[in-house]
């Protein structure tokens, strides 16, 4: 049993500054803390590696600025072996969570925020368990919650065969949904097809908006699930139905995009379609948020509700974790470069104990 308020040694890889993660990060033994309120402390055994991982470890991410040195990472997969006041009821549990401020996953322990941590079923491994939260939890929110996605609706995926694009594609599907992908290679286009697209569309030799346009008979899609921003957000404009909900999820052309000034009014009025935000924040307080930040973000009940059906749609085979590579621990550095060059595909999964 842990010792209340004890600290635990961990093996974690450090950004020891801002920069290039492969000459930024080392390898160091780091102190995990007790868990606080509504924290938990978990044993890891696994982990994906995260798009904005890396804009957090160069400094990019303005809206999580982290002073070096950090243990990155956010998300984690083990057990929960300390438990602080509010989430004693955790303890014990395997579980798949946000580590706290969204960083810290990259360790063999890792302090997760209580009202993120989704419980698992023992016939899902831990590789498809980290591959689960955000592509499946953030698709759900984005096109049940928001979009209001329906049966027989077009939606278009952009950088579809990416870690939550591939999840959106997928729950798309399950949803009902016509499914347009882009892609940047025929490689990822058959990545794609081989996850449910209806259509997959290469984004450096193809104009998706002819395509979309083509596809839908002149109407246009129903719902856009843009994670990429920029350039990419106002040409999908022009291919947006009548009623159509546009979702922004991310920024992955440039993080920094977040605060910048490329959209305006007009193509919403003029084009008749919505804008919807997407930002997937389990809290235990959604009503504190609100009044303190000025965000609405859904509550532990909401994502609990939501990891049931995922779950179900996994165990039934409508929706499968996209896993293309499990990596050891020492593998990451060379990973995050890959992901960084967009030389990868799907989820890609570091076991602890490898």
């Amino acid at each position: 049993m842990t010792t209340v308020g004890a600290t635990v040694k961990a093996r974690a890889w450090v950004a020891t500054s801002l920069g290039d993660p492969t000459a930024v990060m080392e390898r160091r033994d780091v102190d995990v803390a007790y868990p606080g309120p509504n924290q938990i402390r978990v044993a890891v055994d696994a982990f994906c590696l995260n798009l904005n991982d890396i804009d957090i470890i160069r400094g990019r991410y303005l809206t999580l600025p982290l002073e070096p040195p950090f243990v990155p990472g956010m998300e984690s997969v083990g057990t929960v072996e300390a438990a602080g006041p509010g989430a004693e009821h955790l303890l014990g549990q395997r579980v798949v969570g946000i580590p706290s401020l969204a960083h810290g996953g990259y360790a063999s322990y890792a302090l997760v925020d209580a009202a993120t941590a989704m419980e698992l079923p023992s016939w899902l491994s831990d590789t498809d368990a980290a591959a689960i939260h955000y592509p499946f939890h953030l698709g759900w929110l984005a096109l049940n919650e928001r979009a209001r996605l329906q049966p027989g609706e077009t939606l278009l995926v952009h950088a579809a065969a990416g870690g939550t694009g591939s999840g959106a594609l997928q729950m798309g599907k399950a949803m009902g949904a016509r499914v347009i992908a882009t892609a940047g290679s025929d490689e990822k286009l058959d990545y794609c097809r081989s996850l449910g697209a209806d259509l997959a569309v290469n984004y450096r030799t193809e104009d998706f908006v002819a395509a979309a346009m083509d596809f839908t008979y002149g109407h246009g899609v129903d719902v856009a699930f843009d994670a990429v921003g920029g350039d990419v957000t106002v040409e999908t404009f022009k291919c947006m139905g009548f009623n159509g909900r546009h979702l922004i999820a991310g920024w992955s052309q440039d993080i920094q995009l977040e605060d910048a000034h490329y959209l305006t009014p007009r193509a919403m009025a003029y084009g008749n379609f919505s804008l919807c935000g997407v930002c997937l924040v389990y809290v235990s307080d959604p009503l504190g948020v609100r009044r303190t930040l000025g965000f609405n973000w859904p509550g532990r009940s909401e994502g609990q509700q939501a990891h049931r059906r995922i779950l179900e749609m996994v165990r039934t085979g409508q929706l499968r974790p996209a896993v293309t590579r499990e990596l050891t621990f020492d593998a990451i550095p060379a990973a995050l470069e890959d992901m960084e060059q967009r030389r990868t595909m799907g989820r890609l999964v570091v076991r602890v104990g490898s």
